[in-house]
């Protein structure tokens, strides 16, 4: 029986990351694994903090009776207003129980808001560069993607996105610290957005996509968007700051400041259970109740950084280091970053090019590999380098 016409069209799209894994498991096999310097995937190489494996150890112990059972689709009330005080104390807003929807990791928490508010046509805005799922996401639901560019800093352009607002405009999706640019927007960009959308009568809600939020660098913070941002909902996750990709635990926040908030929380409800989520996971729903504040060595990540991009700069690239998250995202030296893609393969580095994140003329490094992988890849991505640019 041959796949619905859709998802092959969208496989097919989707296919850079596969394309690089399949290459990667050739090339391999051919040269052997040390020679292969793997960029392409942000998966954490370190194991997650003390504290959280501390929690997970007695709720695994100590749990109270009734702990892995059904629980409300939103999950356990507890839990819930435990995630509401910290949001409190870190936005100032009067979050509550009822504001939180418990979410398997950031993507369900995308999905549950987005089948909760679009129609079939509706519109979201996506800022390019962005991350490669979030097409997927949308069409998911029925909506429709307008990608505006952002700046040549990679912030937004909020002329492009006035611009770009139609009537059937229902979110914005934002992404800060940015896969894949690495660029935290600032509280002023945050602020003139929100000016900006306050303006309309019926203004589309910003969803902020937040799984990077504690990777950041030099001492900076990412300013908290629905602090900024009236109409604005949360989807969070602990994959990135607590290295737990694979356990699938996050969060959905609806802003108290949201219009038709207890409305829109209802829906945000039933849609977690009817597109199969049901609810997060229990256990992790416990550890997180006390451990949501633990996070990985953020100093090692930024080190990383350091280490590839100043060794990038010393062989040639215009690199600019990420502000905070997973990934570089590297200038390519010819603008065919598809082109560039294949100097680096022949040279034995893996990596993404820009165009799987709407924007060319790049190509996409994860950090999330140990020193001494990068260290030792410096001469492949000088080869590459001379290659390329004759």
């Amino acid at each position: 029986m041959p796949i619905a016409r859709g998802i092959a069209h969208e496989l097919e799209r989707a296919s850079w990351i596969r394309r690089m894994f399949e290459e990667g498991a050739r090339l391999r096999k051919e040269r052997g694994a040390d020679n292969i310097f793997d960029f392409t995937l942000g998966n954490p190489e370190v194991e997650p903090p003390a504290a959280t494996l501390a929690a997970l150890r007695r709720a695994v112990e100590h749990g109270v009776p009734g702990s892995h059972g059904y629980m409300p689709n939103p999950g356990f009330p507890e839990v819930r207003a435990a995630i509401a005080e910290r949001l409190r104390r870190d936005t100032g807003l009067e979050f509550r129980a009822e504001h939180v929807c418990m979410t398997v990791g950031a993507a369900a928490a995308c999905n549950v808001i987005l089948k909760s508010i679009l129609d079939p046509g509706d519109e979201v805005i996506l800022l390019a560069p962005y991350f490669a799922e979030y097409p997927f996401y949308v069409g998911n639901h029925g909506g429709r993607v307008v990608v505006v560019e952002t700046d040549r800093e990679c912030l937004p352009d909020l002329g492009a996105i006035a611009a770009a607002i139609t009537d059937r405009t229902r979110a914005i999706i934002l992404n800060t610290p940015n896969n894949p640019s690495g660029r935290v927007y600032p509280a002023a960009v945050l602020r003139d957005l929100d000016t900006l959308l306050s303006r309309r009568s019926n203004p589309p809600l910003v969803i902020s996509d937040e799984p990077y939020k504690k990777l950041v660098y030099d001492g900076k913070e990412q300013p908290e968007v629905v602090t900024w941002v009236k109409d604005a909902v949360v989807c969070y996750s602990w994959s990135k700051a607590q290295a737990l990709a694979g356990e699938r635990i996050g969060f959905l926040a609806l802003s108290p400041r949201l219009a038709d908030g207890a409305e829109i929380a209802g829906a945000c409800a039933f849609a977690n259970r009817t597109l199969g989520f049901v609810n997060a996971p229990a256990l992790w729903q416990r550890v997180m109740a006390e451990a949501a504040d633990a996070c990985v060595d953020v100093a090692s990540y930024q080190h990383k950084r350091d280490v590839l991009c100043e060794g990038l700069a010393q062989v040639g690239y215009e690199v600019r280091k990420p502000e905070g998250g997973y990934y570089v995202f590297l200038r390519s030296p010819i603008p065919d970053d598809v082109a560039f893609v294949g100097h680096l393969l022949k040279a034995g580095v893996l990596a993404v090019p820009g165009v799987g994140f709407g924007r060319g003329g790049y190509v996409r490094l994860s950090i999330t590999v140990p020193v001494g992988t990068i260290e030792r890849s410096l001469p492949s991505f000088a080869r590459a380098f001379k290659a390329a640019i004759g």
